[in-house]
């Protein structure tokens, strides 16, 4: 029976609106009945018959972007492409708006984080696709490798992913759907509202306090929220600020998450990031009832941003998350194979060999960089920087109302490029203008000579009538 079925084939005759087959089998022709149907005929496949309409032909081509490509769109490359940035040829250009600890070659990753890399290689067994969540070794070493025991965590916890951006990729994915909406802070990472909004999700923008080292406006925060909001994404410590919060406070943050219902993501890519006096607490360490997914990676802390390496910790207390959330990301892990299979082979070695001296001697100089800079332009008038207190940022208001040939923070950095050679990043790119983000891992020597030179275009274009100002007008 199924040869004979596989043997025979069939003639398909339109007729007006209608259809009729008529099958062959070894030469002769099988009558039908025919089906009745509007545009409706029947192929055979493999012997069986599957209607299908019969399709008009395009008569020209006409391809497009889909919406989500025409609804992606990075806040920093939109300001800084439209920027005309022409150093001045006389001066060596010094770029503080990259956030990239390698760029200028001062701030090696260590020599165990290389071995390990050079031993997985050396090894072998990395060279074919990973479990799309990755290797149940790698993620039983980031499960040790931060558990604690107010937040414990098991392999089964941890998804790694194509470094920290793919990780809050995930998350939002999985919390959220087209129309919802999600609590983001403002200052930002752009990176959180260029995935949103490419989903459909919209962006509520909650206010962080530059007077307080950038503490979350609580009340205003809370005033957002409604009932399509699906998550509040919360950066500790922050870019572009630098701020770290303290234990109180995200305390107080995660009681409004609990008052209203909201699971947090925790992007804590410069975790431990902290300078000598200050601590850092994961969110989940603190967190009673409100389920977290913590996002990082090796990026910063490792010194190797190019090895896209992030993950997931997923904390979900009172099991409300339960199975769901827990498939839901390992289906969206799925749309790609993961993270590089061998970092994954090198993950626990980079992680439990990697001597303390290294983490401290990064922040030491992260440290010193960043007082040099709050120090020499403190001094400047119409300056207003924010001393952080970690990661690798640090921002600084301009008093506007002093500059008055400038029209915002996107003119002003443009010509302190065009004149000093010195290119920061205007804040308008996180939707926060009148600042700008000075990155501080730039070599100290480099640090010294940009803000003696931001020094220097301050007073010439300042306009409060200062006698330094009128000096440097000639």
């Amino acid at each position: 029976m199924t040869s004979r079925m596989e043997n025979k084939s069939y003639l398909v005759q339109m007729n007006g609106n209608g259809v009729h087959n008529k099958s062959i089998e070894n030469g002769k022709s099988l009558s039908g009945n025919g089906v009745n149907g509007k545009d409706l005929h029947h192929v055979s496949v493999r012997g069986a018959l599957y209607p299908s309409k019969a399709k008009s032909r395009r008569q020209r081509w006409d391809v497009r972007p889909s919406e989500m490509a025409n609804n992606t769109l990075n806040p920093i490359r939109a300001i800084v492409d439209g920027m005309k940035l022409t150093p001045n040829p006389e001066k060596p250009m010094i770029a503080l708006s990259i956030g990239d600890p390698t760029v200028f070659g001062n701030l090696p990753t260590d020599g165990a984080v290389l071995q390990a890399m050079k031993d997985a290689i050396d090894s072998q067994k990395y060279n074919g696709y990973a479990p799309s969540v990755g290797y149940l070794k790698s993620r039983q070493a980031v499960a040790n490798f931060y558990s604690r025991p107010e937040a414990p965590l098991e392999a089964e916890d941890v998804i790694l992913t194509s470094g920290c951006s793919q990780a809050i990729d995930l998350a939002i994915s999985v919390l959220c759907n087209p129309g919802d909406n999600i609590l983001v802070p403002c200052p930002g990472f752009s990176l959180y509202k260029t995935l949103a909004v490419s989903m459909g999700i919209d962006v509520k923008l909650y206010n962080l306090l530059p007077e307080k080292s950038w503490e979350v406006d609580l009340l205003q925060m809370e005033s957002l929220i409604d009932e399509r909001t699906s998550c509040m994404i919360v950066t500790n410590p922050s870019n572009p600020c630098g701020s770290v919060f303290s234990k109180e406070h995200l305390q107080k943050i995660i009681k409004v998450a609990s008052r209203h219902c909201l699971p947090i993501l925790a992007d804590e890519i410069y975790s431990d990031m902290v300078f000598p006096g200050c601590s850092c607490s994961s969110m989940a360490s603190l967190s009673s009832d409100v389920p977290i997914l913590s996002c990082g990676g090796l990026a910063k802390r490792w010194l190797v941003p190019g090895w896209r390496m992030g993950w997931i910790l997923i904390h979900d207390r009172n099991d409300i998350f339960g199975s769901k959330i827990r498939q839901g990301l390992v289906k969206l892990s799925q749309r790609i194979l993961g993270a590089c299979s061998i970092i994954q082979g090198a993950l626990d070695s980079i992680l439990n060999n990697t001597p303390p001296s290294f983490y401290s001697k990064t922040i030491s100089f992260l440290k010193t960089n960043s007082e040099i800079c709050f120090n020499e332009l403190s001094t400047v008038p119409g300056l207003n920087p924010v001393m952080p207190s970690g990661a690798m940022y640090l921002m600084v208001g301009i008093d506007m109302d002093r500059f008055p040939d400038f029209k915002n923070d996107v003119d002003f950095t443009e010509r302190l490029v065009t004149e000093q050679s010195v290119f920061c990043l205007p804040a308008s790119a996180f939707e926060y203008p009148n600042y700008f983000r000075i990155v501080v891992t730039v070599p100290e020597e480099m640090m010294v000579e940009a803000c003696s030179r931001i020094r220097e275009f301050c007073q010439r274009h300042n306009r409060a009538g200062s006698t330094e100002s009128t000096d440097l007008d000639h």
